[in-house]
This record gives C-alpha cells, structure tokens and sequence, in this order.
C-alpha cells in the first residue's frame, strides 16, 4: 500500500510540474505576442508620423514654392491687359501672349499636349482660366521636349504647342506671367507651374478647360463663358 501510495503521490508530482511548465510557456507566449504586437503598432506609429510629415514637409515646400519669385520671370499689369471676347485677329505686344483680348473658345487645356501651332486668340483664352501654357520653338532639345510633354500630360490646368517664332527655346507663360528656362530639369518650371497653375493670377479661377477647341480646330461647345 505505502507503495501505491508513493507511485500516485510521484504521478500528482510530475502531473502538477507539467502544469506550472505549461503555464510558464503560455505565460511566455503571451509576453511575445505582446511584444510583437507593441512593436508593430509602434511601427505603424512612427510610419504614419513619417508620412503625415512627409507631407506636410511637401506641403511646406509647395507653399514656399509659391511664395518665391522665379528668376528671370517677367510680369504685366493684369489690370492693362483686356479681356474682351473678340472674333477678329489680336495683336498682341509679347510672343508668346501672356493676355489680352482673346477669343470666345479656348484650347483644351486639361494637360493637353499639341503637336502643332495653335491660334494664341483661343491660348490666351485658356491662361484666362488659370492654364499654364509651355511652349517651344525648333532649337529646344527633343530630349527636353519629351520630359515636358509628360508633365504637362499629368498636369490639369495645362497645355503645350509650338511657337516657332518665339524668341527662348521653352517658354512657360500664365496670365500676365512668362519664363524662359534652360530646359526641362531647369527647377524654374516646378516653381512656375506650382505658383501659376490656377494661381491667385487668374482672372477666372475654377473655369473649365475642356469643351473648347482640340488640336484639330473642332469643338468650343463653352463659347461665350
């Protein structure tokens, strides 16, 4: 009997030890997943803390962008410079036009990129609305033809044609404003599109750029606006 009884007192023993390890790991697996868990939400904190910071670095930088004068810019009295619709032919003081009496139909202008000359008259209709409007003549490297016609593909509010007779090689204009830049890296064209893109100097701010007239000549569905 005294030996049955040490055999099952031995059992309760080893039965009650596997119990306190089991324990133990349990207890340890949850320490883990605790501290997994808290650092991935740290993780996740400080990524999002980097990204609102990010931005808002990108924000500050637009903003600055904004602010600051571009070298080599030029600048027209807006208040000189009409805003008649006309549809006879406009001679303009500055090539290409920065404003002016201009034509009831605008150019398409939602990152529109034309491959031929348009009529300034519809242009300048469009810069009315906030456009940028890139040009360049037969000297422009093709190289940074190429990268401009990409950013003004992704860019509303924007459009690009030849000017064979213009006096710089690429030029930027916006209502009342005009650039000429070295070439597609030249920072002077972020800076431009970035401060002139619906800038403070358009005249009608919000107005469309599409339902006018396409590189064909055909449209002008918002004649009259």
């Amino acid at each position: 009997m005294a030996a049955n009884r040490s055999t099952t007192a031995d059992r309760r023993a080893r039965i009650e030890e596997m119990r306190r390890a089991e324990q133990a790991r349990e207890r340890r697996s949850r320490l883990i997943t605790l501290g997994i868990s808290g650092v991935v939400v740290l993780g996740l904190v400080g990524f999002g803390t980097f990204v609102l910071m990010k931005k808002s670095d990108e924000q500050d930088a637009k903003e600055a962008a904004a602010k600051a004068p571009i070298a080599g810019e030029k600048t027209w009295d807006a208040k000189k410079l009409g805003r008649n619709h006309v549809e006879t032919a406009v001679k303009y003081d500055m090539k290409p036009p920065v404003g002016g009496d201009h034509n009831p139909v605008w150019m398409n202008c939602d990152g529109v990129v034309y491959d031929k000359p348009v009529a300034d008259v519809n242009a300048v209709h469009s810069l009315e609305h906030g456009a940028v409007w890139v040009t360049y003549n037969k000297q422009a490297d093709q190289g940074d033809v190429k990268k401009l016609a990409e950013k003004v593909g992704k860019t509303k509010y924007s459009l690009m044609s030849p000017v064979d007779d213009q006096s710089g090689k690429i030029m930027l204009s916006a209502w009342g404003k005009q650039v000429t830049v070295d070439g597609a890296s030249d920072p002077r064209v972020d800076a431009f599109f970035t401060k002139y893109v619906q800038g403070p100097q358009t005249p009608e701010p919000g107005a469309a750029c599409t339902g006018g007239l396409d590189g064909s000549g055909q449209g002008g569905t918002g004649m009259g606006q």
